[in-house]
């Protein structure tokens, strides 16, 4: 998503409404406008801080995910698991 396909226009290196536009990006990641992403491409193509905080915002919440959701179980609370489970058969 680096350029816009036909994009003849270089994007520009200041955002009129910075807070706004943020806002509106965070709110696609966050999957609130699923209808938005023909506008968030335009948007991205057009707009270099906007292009730079989408991919810097995205870039932070894969990292999260992946760190937050890696986390080994420890081996005790796993057999206790499975021991209640197999009390409950």
């Amino acid at each position: 998503m680096d350029k816009m396909e036909g994009a003849s226009e270089p994007r520009k290196t200041q955002c009129q409404d910075t807070s706004k536009c943020f806002q509106l990006l965070e709110s696609i990641l966050d999957g609130e406008l699923e209808n938005s992403k023909e506008a968030l491409k335009e948007k991205l193509a057009k707009c270099q801080p906007c292009f730079e905080h989408f991919h810097l915002e995205q870039a932070i919440r894969d990292v999260l995910k992946n760190k937050c959701t890696k986390q080994q179980l420890p081996p005790s609370l796993a057999e206790s698991i499975r021991s209640k489970i197999q009390e409950m058969k």
